[in-house]
């Protein structure tokens, strides 16, 4: 993506968002809750309740997914062609370290497509993305403005209207109306 490529250095906050290694995580965490969902329920009995070992095993595959799990990922990927059939794949091979979540392996991406992994795993990273990077660095711009706006409440500047000249007002009330919407 472009920002794994030549943007990288000015979209360093965004990276573990909106990169491919954001994405291939995404699609773990929405294929470990999808497994982890087909255990809460009675309806499906072939995959019994997780214990509180295995449901510490997947939440610690999502929590600790690194870039080097991501670049398995991309590896088997080489074989099978299909992004998200190696998510299953690397995931069903991490689920062999616990013996409970290999007996329901099979049940990774159960009565799923790859586009409802996709859709789902884009939300998250445009969550992750916004409420971690977008919403912060939005918040610090508002902020500066609005104490620009008091530093600057005396200052008289001219305003405009329909591109004309209207009644003097200050440059803080001005910044301060800008920050409150």
């Amino acid at each position: 993506t472009p920002i794994d490529g030549r943007y990288a250095r000015l979209t360093a906050p965004l990276r573990m968002s909106f990169s491919e290694h954001g994405l291939i995580r995404a699609r773990i965490e929405v294929e470990a809750r999808w497994l982890a969902f087909l255990a809460s329920r009675d309806e499906v009995p072939e995959v019994p309740p997780l214990s509180e070992e295995a449901a510490k095993f997947l939440d610690d595959v999502v929590d600790k997914w690194s870039v080097d799990d991501s670049q398995l990922v991309k590896d088997v990927e080489r074989t099978t062609n299909h992004d998200v059939k190696a998510v299953e794949y690397v995931l069903k091979q991490k689920f062999a370290d616990l013996p409970e979540l290999a007996a329901c392996s099979e049940f990774v991406h159960f009565a799923c497509t790859s586009e409802d992994i996709n859709n789902l795993s884009h939300a998250i990273m445009l969550r992750d993305g916004l409420t971690g990077t977008v919403f912060p660095l939005m918040e610090d711009v508002v902020s500066t403005i609005a104490e620009l706006a008091e530093k600057t409440a005396a200052v008289p500047m001219l305003s405009r209207t329909h591109g004309q000249s209207a009644s003097p007002t200050t440059l803080g009330k001005e910044l301060a109306v800008f920050a409150d919407r």
